[in-house]
């Protein structure tokens, strides 16, 4: 049998052709829950690639001798680059999140070219700095069965709540403890599962949202001192970008907030269920929120297909309760709002693995959280008589405000 020797194909392709053929390209807006996931994988393929520094007045190794005729003062030992990772931005100013998300990659790479010492990129002998194994506890399975009558119990200690109402000129203060998932990606090419350290993480907030201020100095994103919320550009608020006022204009029927929720969160996510049920969990997580408004949250929440009753669930103060809980189809994880067994407030939240699933085993306790403080005071960095530095976790958690 005779071959014929393959040819390159003679006659030019014709792309009027192939576009016609072809489906014209999207245009997708990335939702909140998608920008937050791959700021997450940014921040965490920056660490894995930045050696840690643990001292802040470490000398830089890279930085070489001083010139010649310097100042003494150049010839002192320069601080080493720091890590860090996001912090969590919940209810804050877009320009706010922007900036400490820009803020936070310049630190964690060490400027233009970034550690460039590395061997082996993504692999490094040792975790992140602060970070511990993440906690694997067993699944308990949630039902329908029980939800009904525990949400009713839940919005109506809610609706009964009294909680602090800011006047002119004061701010909203919540105090919390927080612990996030970190990646990590050891020598051997495996992943493993870590979690920062558990630590206290404090927010003020004026009523309009034009002024704030994140302290958590443990999270290293922050710094000892914190950094500034403020939205000077006044920008407009949205389920996404909520303030305590903007809160107030919400409708409390739940057949009326689950249709906005579903309205303008068309498209984002992983789905229009799993959106509109973070989006509740993120309303509910570091704010104030009116009584009448998370009564009705609540029972939204309810309504949306495939959330659940968990019977037990522990926050991050070590406080266990009951949990409503939805699983995110798409890769497993059961973000769980817990509440006191008996008075049946807002304690925190807490996300676990279900399943196998991109490395991060069945179990696997992804971030939890426990709100252990809410005020009202005068100024920014001011705390509330009996509240501890945010810099020292408090010997026990304040209890929180019942409802929310």
């Amino acid at each position: 049998m005779i071959r014929t020797p393959w040819r390159r194909r003679e006659e030019p392709l014709d792309h009027a052709e192939l576009r016609r053929l072809l489906p014209a390209p999207g245009d997708p807006e990335l939702s909140s829950d998608r920008l937050r996931g791959l700021e997450e994988h940014l921040m965490t393929e920056i660490r894995n690639r930045t050696p840690d520094i643990a001292p802040d007045i470490a000398p830089d190794p890279l930085a070489g001798p001083p010139p010649a005729g310097a100042p003494a003062g150049d010839r002192a030992s320069r601080p080493g680059r720091r890590s860090g990772r996001r912090p969590v931005l919940v209810g804050v100013g877009v320009a706010a999140a922007l900036a400490l998300a820009a803020a936070g990659v310049a630190s964690l790479a060490g400027g233009p070219g970034g550690s460039g010492g590395s061997e082996n990129p993504g692999r490094v002998a040792a975790p992140p700095a602060g970070a511990v194994p993440a906690p694997v506890v067993q699944v308990v399975r949630g039902s329908t069965a029980g939800l009904a009558g525990a949400v009713a119990d839940i919005s109506g200690a809610a609706a009964r709540a009294e909680l602090p109402e800011p006047g002119p000129g004061q701010f909203l203060y919540i105090r919390s403890e927080v612990s996030g998932l970190v990646s990590w990606e050891g020598s051997d090419g495996k992943n493993r599962s870590y979690v920062d350290k558990i630590h206290p993480r404090e927010v003020w907030m004026s009523p309009d949202g034009a002024k704030g201020w994140l302290l958590e100095p443990h999270g290293k994103g922050t710094g000892r001192g914190g950094i500034t919320l403020d939205d000077p550009e006044g920008g407009e608020r949205t389920l996404n970008s909520p303030s305590h006022a903007y809160l107030k204009t919400l409708p409390t029927d739940p057949s009326l907030l689950l249709e906005k929720i579903y309205d303008e969160t068309r498209g984002m996510g992983n789905g229009p269920d799993q959106q509109a049920f973070g989006t509740i969990g993120d309303l509910l997580r570091e704010q104030v929120v009116p009584p009448k408004l998370a009564a009705g949250l609540y029972r939204a929440a309810a309504r949306i297909p495939g959330v659940v009753l968990v019977d037990d669930s522990v926050d991050a103060a070590g406080r266990h309760g009951i949990a409503i809980a939805r699983t995110d189809e798409s890769d497993g994880s059961r973000t769980e709002w817990i509440f006191d067994r008996e008075t049946f407030a807002y304690l925190g939240e807490r996300t676990v693995q279900t399943r196998d699933a991109e490395g991060i085993r069945a179990g696997t306790v992804r971030g939890h959280t426990a709100v252990t403080g809410r005020a009202v005071v005068d100024a920014l960095k001011q705390r509330p008589a009996g509240s501890a530095p945010g810099g020292d976790r408090a010997g026990a958690p304040a209890a929180p405000s019942a409802g929310t």
